[in-house]
């Protein structure tokens, strides 16, 4: 697997794509949400931006993985929520607007942090390996013109354009999680012979991080008296992470292919185990 065509070129489209289509369901009320529950709104916060690029960090350390497939998994941690937690949230009758708030706050956050954490893991985990870096300044802005921008674009048409904007976003939405999954299986098919490799090498790891992250996620909800839908939001935010951002960061912004394994391998899992966690909940709720 090396970059090409589609780590190059479809895979920064599509994220622009989903993130315009993020924008077209965003509205200023959505930020002035964040003000009404800030409870809610800081507790998802620090789950996914404190908690679980630790756990990722922990579990790359307890397996021993691989330096480049260690950064990989820390990279997926790193990314925000994205359509697909949305998405889960709202089959799962979880609070969708809490969602879609985290999803935003995280998501303008996301263009400054996670090219500095990704540095820092680099170092870390490939400390004697100089063939791959990071420049931060040129990162945050090619994250900046593939997140933040498309989203500004999407929220200005939707203030100019509401109802057009409306039926554009039903169909985004969907896309968001069908065209992740397009892509995985182009991916999949490009290297058919080493997908057995890929979930030797990161599969555990990428399981573990996905489950544990649903369940620290909806738990600390929980215990925090959060209502039910609010946990059920958490818990999708912190455990249903965006894979299309991971590989472009890793594809396209490092140029590592090594480092897209964990993304593929949590992207092809996320659906399976949080379609199996939202049956978990609706099977709690009675």
């Amino acid at each position: 697997m090396s970059p090409d065509l589609l780590t190059q070129v479809v895979l920064p489209a599509s994220l622009f794509i989903i993130m315009f289509g993020m924008g077209l369901s965003l509205k200023i009320a959505n930020f002035q949400s964040v003000l009404k529950s800030p409870k809610a709104v800081g507790i998802g916060i620090f789950a996914q931006m404190v908690l679980l690029p630790l756990l990722a960090f922990m579990i790359a350390v307890l397996l021993s993985l691989p330096p480049e497939i260690a950064v990989g998994l820390m990279i997926i941690a790193l990314a925000p929520g994205g359509a697909t937690s949305n998405l889960f949230t709202y089959l799962a009758k979880g609070d969708v607007s809490l969602s879609i708030s985290l999803t935003a706050v995280v998501s303008l956050l996301i263009p400054f942090t996670l090219p500095i954490m990704v540095a820092l893991s680099m170092h870390y985990f490939m400390e004697s390996d100089v063939s791959f870096t990071l420049p931060i300044v040129p990162t945050i802005l090619q994250l900046f013109m593939i997140t933040l921008l498309p989203v500004a674009l999407g929220m200005m048409v939707l203030v100019r354009w509401e109802n057009i904007a409306t039926k554009i976003e039903q169909v985004l939405k969907w896309f968001s999680a069908l065209f992740l999954g397009l892509i995985i299986a182009l991916i999949v098919l490009k290297n058919m012979d080493q997908m057995s490799a890929f979930f030797a090498q990161a599969g555990m790891a990428t399981l573990l991080l996905n489950t544990g992250a649903l369940l620290i996620g909806y738990k600390l909800a929980n215990l925090t008296q959060l209502s039910q839908p609010q946990a059920t939001s958490v818990g999708f935010e912190v455990g249903i992470q965006n894979g299309t951002l991971a590989l472009v960061v890793a594809g396209s912004l490092i140029g590592n292919e090594v480092m897209m394994i964990p993304a593929i391998t949590y992207s092809i899992l996320m659906f399976f185990s949080g379609g199996l966690f939202a049956w978990w909940l609706h099977k709690k709720r009675g």
